[in-house]
Order: structure tokens, then sequence, then C-alpha cells
């Protein structure tokens, strides 16, 4: 496994994502920022496409609601009483169970924002910088610091890249299938209720895809009547393949921190230690498309995801 230094890394991520703007995109597509109090409002040419949640009355940040080019939200709303299991399932979030012993992805740990930094907007590709502490929930005291760059393409191309690092503490990440980075699916979409989940390779079904490293997986189905559909991606570089939690309910994340219990015991446990000080980055990709799989261009979108990260 590959350690980052904190402070060497930083630099380099921000020039990346801002090189990658200079790729993959249309001309006269327009990403754009508006900080309202503990919200971050994204639009692309004009539309709605997202809200990052931040607040300190929050359990942690996330996005939502999500929109695809036709303005299909595609995550399950808070508010929405008949969809109500899992309330930590909230639109597009990354935690994980557990790191030093706290179940973060269950809530029981708060995670907090520190700063939200915008680093370009009115471009092909907008970029922004969040910071967060993981804290301890008695004590406050912080187990990781995520610094996230978060970069948006026009084509609604998310690109999630993530430096975890062990500031104050040392932290160890767990072996469990609880985590890391997902979303949370309209409850129409919902393989349950008629969704579709294609891997890569042509793998069809959670049943089939569940637990299993990918390139991507797609999750689609129909919202109001249109298909619409979200597509996750691993990144190449990462320091192990990640595995899908992916669920006929709805639930649809990636994770590197479950050989063990992905595979039901048939792997042994690799938990991820951190020294103090040393980091660990980890690179997803969250595509939102209308259509089906074909329709939606998923493997285009992953081809754009890798080329616009490479290094």
């Amino acid at each position: 496994m590959k350690l980052w230094s904190y402070a060497n890394l930083m630099p380099l991520i921000l020039i990346l994502a801002v090189a990658a703007s200079q790729r993959g995109a249309d001309a006269g597509d327009k990403v754009e920022f508006a900080t309202k109090d503990s919200t971050l409002d994204i639009k692309i040419d004009g539309q709605p496409f997202a809200t990052y949640n931040f607040s300190h009355d929050l359990p942690k940040p996330f996005l939502l609601p999500l929109r695809t080019q036709a303005g299909v939200v595609v995550n399950r709303a808070l508010d929405d009483t008949s969809d109500a299991d899992h309330p930590h399932h909230k639109g597009v979030w990354n935690s994980v169970d557990e790191v030093n012993g706290i179940k973060f992805w269950k809530e029981d740990g708060p995670i907090r924002n520190v700063a939200v930094r915008v680093i370009q907007s009115g471009g092909p590709v907008g970029i922004f910088e969040a910071i967060n502490q993981w804290q301890h929930p008695e004590t406050g005291e912080p187990q990781l610091t995520e610094t996230a760059v978060v970069t948006i393409h026009a084509n609604r191309l998310l690109v999630y890249d993530m430096l975890f690092t062990a500031s104050h503490v040392d932290a160890v990440f767990e072996d469990t299938k609880e985590g890391m980075f997902g979303i949370r699916v309209a409850p129409s979409m919902k393989e349950k209720n008629g969704g579709h989940v294609v891997a890569s390779d042509g793998s069809e079904t959670t049943q089939n895809c569940w637990g299993k490293p990918f390139p991507w997986i797609d999750y689609y189905g129909t919202v109001d009547g249109k298909t619409v559909g979200v597509a996750i991606m691993d990144h190449p570089a990462n320091f192990r393949p990640s595995r899908y939690h992916v669920r006929d309910y709805g639930l649809f994340s990636i994770s590197p921190f479950g050989n063990n219990a992905y595979t039901n015991g048939v792997e042994l446990a690799a938990p991820v230690h951190l020294k103090k000080n040393e980091s660990l980055r980890l690179r997803y990709g969250m595509y939102f498309h209308d259509g089906d799989t074909k329709e939606g261009n998923v493997a285009a979108a992953w081809d754009q995801f890798v080329s616009s990260t490479a290094e």
C-alpha cells in the first residue's frame, strides 16, 4: 500500500484537478458554484445539478439532490417517509465503519466540515475542495482529516479525490462492508422496483455484482416515467481494487476496506493502519445520466474519468 505525505500531495491534487478542466469538455458548457450559508449550490449551463450540504447540524456533509441533464433527481429525498430505511443513506456521501472502532457510516461519530473552497467556477469543469474532520463522538478529537477535491464535468461526471490523513492520532480502517463512497438511489430506481444493475464486464443484478471488484457498475431505472442512471467508477491507481456494496433496495457504494466482509470470510481481513501524519488517497468517479447504460454512454464516461485523472 502506498502512503502519502499530506503536505507534498495536496498541491499535486489541485494541479491535476485544474489540468482536468482542459480535457473532455464541450465548448460553451459552464459549471458554476454559489455558496449560501452552509450549502454550495452547483449549476451546469444555468440548471441545478447538485447541492453540497455541510451544516454542523447534520451528522456529515453530503451532496443532495442530484439531477441528470434532463433535470431528473436520481437520489432518495431526505423526507421520503415511504422509503425510510437506513436513514444514514443521504444523497451522495463518503464514510466508513469502522475507523478506530467508530462507526462513521452509521453516523455514530460526526463528520464535521472545516472549510469549503471553490477552486474553479464558470468554465467547462468546476472544482471545489472540502475539508472535513472525522471526530470521536465523546471527545471531539479528530480521528481523520479528510481533504476532498471534487471535480464536476459538464456532462455530469463527478470525480471525488480524497486524501485521508491521520492528523491527530493513529488511524485504523477496519475490515467492513459498510463504506466508502456511495449514493442512495430514488425509490423507483431500486432493482426490487424494476431497476437494473450492469457491470463493466456485462454482469447483471445485485446478486451477481455485490462484493466484487469492477472498473465500473451502472444502476439505472425509472423516475417519473424517465429512464435515468448513476454509475460508480473505481480508479485503477487506488491502493487495491474496491468492491461494490450494491443492493436491490437502492444502496449503491464502493469500498476498498472489506476483503473479509465482502467475501464472507474467504479472504483474510486486511485493515489499513495509518500512523499519525500518514495519509491514504482514494479516487472514485460517479456519473449521472439519462437513459440506460448504453444510451448514457457509461463506457465513454469511464474512459473520460481515467484520462482526466491520469498522472
